[in-house]
């Protein structure tokens, strides 16, 4: 009774689809059950950001290197998108969420609180003002424009050709 050797290959054989879309390294769902996440950005604000290896790294037909090197080159693509994507916004994402909150809620104040009741007050005070304007119109520029009108209305231009 010797121990037994068995020499074992080791692939991971996935949805090419899924290899693209996914920004989660495959490797890591490995034994885990996985419940459809709910959509981050249901308005698609940050759809051009959905960048795939496939659409930064291309290889012609004519000019390939090893699968090998390619597949490794996707896989660590990927991983450091992953990564880098959740450090960075371990990082930024509560500071600036507090900016943004900060900058968002000046910004509905000052909207709420001075702007509108601005327009508000200016919309209130046009009927008024359209008035004043309308007479003050009716008095001085129709009457000129009307006496202008009916001077040069006798004049009469005649065009020769030689």
């Amino acid at each position: 009774m010797g121990v037994e050797k068995e020499r074992s290959d080791t692939s991971i054989m996935m949805d090419e689809d899924e290899f693209n879309r996914s920004i989660e390294p495959m490797l890591s769902k490995k034994g885990k059950i996985y419940v459809e996440e709910p959509d981050r950005d249901p308005n698609d604000i940050n759809a051009h950001l959905k960048v795939g290896f496939d659409d930064v790294i291309a290889e012609p037909r004519s000019t390939q290197s090893f699968d090998r090197v390619w597949i490794g080159s996707h896989a660590v693509f990927e991983l450091a998108k992953y990564v880098f994507y959740r450090l960075l916004s371990t990082l930024l994402a509560i500071p600036m969420a507090f900016l943004l909150g900060l900058v968002f809620g000046v910004i509905s104040c000052i909207h709420i609180w001075v702007a509108m009741p601005l327009i508000q007050s200016f919309l209130m005070l046009l009927p008024s003002a359209r008035v004043v304007w309308r007479s003050l119109v009716d008095m001085f520029v129709s009457p000129l424009c009307n006496s202008m009108g009916k001077s040069l209305s006798s004049v009469h231009v005649e065009t020769t050709y030689n």
